[in-house]
């Protein structure tokens, strides 16, 4: 891949089909314009200092599997263990599998589904787009480049067709609402969490960084480029929601974009924008899907996976049992759980490995000559902040819901065990071969 495709993955990665469902989850939390665009913003801040943390360290390791290498660099491989469990069990197929539900959704506007058509569907797209990553890095990075381009215009489009076409919905009348009511601290985290689920999936670009030509270069610049990109569109793109849909309507929406569209020509509109956001669902599905066996590949070659998980196909150069393993418990998410649900377990898990991540620049700014790709202004600044607010997301979620967080971190703590007794196997294996 090149900057074009790498630039491409992480826009496609991140814009997916989350921020026409999302802003809806955010307003039940903060139900106000103004605080509503806060969240998208402050969210948007908070993946531009992930952005450029991880930045830094895909300068530094520029190999296949990401934050599995960083962390197991950094730290040791028992930490870039844990997060590849924790990314094959819970956080990486659990966005694959929320993804699909979403993009299963918006098939329902055009074919009537229940809700076992609608996991069907889901799981149909999973096995597809993984097929399309089965047969090369290129043909899916090209498919990835497509989509990308082709739902920038499209959501370009959408903004200018709210805006100039659209009726701008009334304002609503004040409310003598008690100051006990208002959103607080809390709330606006909780709003936070939703609104980062929109913004997954910045980091997998550094996932493929042995498939990336001169990543050292290329990953940081798509990293910073994208993230800026996506941003700028999220804002246009709730801004354009507030002018036609009332905000009543909008948070009691499970298809926000479709909603707003019927406000301004009818079902044509509608339609559009529903075929938009499955447009929007491949592409970013489609990089999703490339990023994580890249991963379970790099952790087969430790031997801290199953030894075939590291095979890659001898015709299309790729990790295809991985590809498929993560296709089939995928699916088994999309059968078994709630959209809520993983998305949520998704936030907590995977920015409780975020945090690790920005102590490790900060543990790699202390070495001995090192050199850092980034502004001196960056420096301890962005770090620090990132990891503050990593545990701040962490620790509110968690007090929110108790039981499945508990769950979610029994989890992950599960593959602490599951690594001693594959190291200790790996290094009886090396003993016996000697």
């Amino acid at each position: 891949m090149g900057l074009p495709h790498a630039t491409a993955m992480v826009v496609g990665t991140i814009l997916g089909a989350s921020i026409f469902v999302q802003p809806a989850e955010i307003g039940r939390f903060v139900p106000s314009a103004t605080g509503m665009m806060a969240v998208w913003v402050f969210a948007g801040l908070l993946t531009l200092c992930g952005a450029l943390v991880c930045a830094e360290l895909a300068a530094v390791y520029p190999h296949t599997g990401g934050m599995y290498i960083f962390l197991k660099e950094l730290f040791s491989p028992a930490i870039g263990f844990l997060w590849g469990w924790a990314m094959f069990w819970s956080v990486h197929s659990g966005i694959i599998a929320a993804l699909s539900v979403i993009f299963a959704r918006y098939v329902g506007y055009f074919v009537l589904l229940d809700d076992t058509g609608i996991r069907l569907v889901a799981i149909t797209g999973i096995f597809l787009l993984s097929a399309v990553n089965y047969v090369g890095v290129r043909a899916g990075s090209t498919v990835q480049l497509l989509l990308t381009a082709a739902k920038l215009l499209a959501i370009a489009v959408i903004i200018l067709f709210f805006f100039a076409l659209g009726t701008p919905s009334p304002k609503p009348l004040p409310m003598a609402t008690p100051p006990a009511a208002q959103p607080g601290l809390r709330d606006f985290a909780l709003a936070l969490t939703a609104g980062l689920f929109s913004f997954g999936g910045w980091h997998m670009v550094t996932y493929a960084a042995g498939e990336t030509r001169d990543a050292r270069r290329t990953i940081p610049r798509a990293l910073l480029v994208g993230t800026l990109l996506v941003t700028a569109c999220y804002l246009a793109l709730n801004a354009a929601y507030l002018h036609v849909l009332p905000l009543d309507d909008m948070i009691h929406s499970v298809r926000v974009a479709a909603d707003a569209a019927e406000r301004v020509p009818g079902s044509t509109g509608a339609a559009f924008i529903s075929a938009l956001v499955i447009l929007s669902t491949l592409g970013a599905l489609t990089g999703i899907i490339l990023a994580g066996p890249r991963v379970y590949y790099a952790m087969a070659q430790d031997g801290l996976a199953f030894r075939w998980l590291g095979s890659i196909h001898p015709r299309y150069q790729t990790p295809h049992r991985a590809i498929l393993l993560q296709a089939a418990w995928s699916a088994v998410l999309v059968a078994t759980d709630s959209y809520r649900n993983l998305f949520t377990r998704v936030i907590y898990t995977e920015w409780l490995f975020f945090a690790l991540l920005a102590i490790g620049v900060l543990l790699l700014r202390r070495r001995p000559g090192f050199q850092s790709t980034l502004p001196a202004w960056t420096y301890p600044l962005v770090p620090l902040l990132f990891i503050a607010s990593s545990l701040l997301i962490v620790s509110n979620q968690v007090l929110a819901n108790l039981r499945g967080s508990a769950l979610g971190l029994l989890l992950v703590g599960l593959g602490l065990p599951v690594y001693f007794v594959w190291a200790r196997a790996r290094r009886g294996a090396v003993h016996a071969s000697r």
